[in-house]
């Protein structure tokens, strides 16, 4: 099991608010922004978490450099999406111990402006002290996961996914 491991969180906000786009960082290929890609395909992307609070934490963004769901998807866009966070959450529940998966959807017009969702699997048995807000804060630390166990995680996943179309 992977130990918890405390978090800069000043520093990530300020290296946040200085960078470009990590997402679309990731897209274009930078290795300066590289996380483990799960799945791929024209229009989206989903990756491990790089700052994972729970065990195979999973972020899902499209390609396109969109910042609103209101207002920058189609619905069958967002539809689509959706369809593929639904498919990510079922194949987290294969591959990881879950008792519950999380989504939401966060970001800031100051910071991570790109729209992702963000898919994290609440392992069974935490308090409820521990559980929903509280697992997801990175003030209370991230895992720390080796990333041989991270690559492992992310190439079951894909296996799975690639079997839920």
């Amino acid at each position: 099991m992977a130990e918890r491991v405390s978090f800069d969180v000043a520093g990530y906000v300020a290296k946040t608010k200085s960078q470009p786009c990590f997402i679309c960082e990731l897209v274009r290929g930078n290795p300066d922004f590289a996380h483990h890609v799960v799945y791929e395909d024209e229009n989206a992307i989903v990756f491990l978490n790089k700052y994972p609070t729970l065990r195979g934490y999973t972020l899902v963004s499209p390609k396109a450099h969109k910042e609103d769901l209101a207002d920058d998807l189609t619905r069958r866009d967002h539809l689509k999406l959706q369809s593929l966070v639904q498919r990510v959450a079922r194949a987290l529940k294969r591959v990881v111990a879950t008792e519950r998966v999380y989504v939401l959807s966060l970001g800031s017009q100051l910071a991570n402006r790109h729209l992702h969702w963000h898919v994290a699997p609440l392992p069974p048995n935490l308090p409820l002290e521990r559980q929903q807000f509280h697992a997801l804060m990175l003030e209370h630390g991230v895992l720390d996961i080796p990333d041989d166990e991270m690559r492992t995680l992310a190439a079951s996943l894909a296996n799975v996914l690639a079997d839920t179309r």
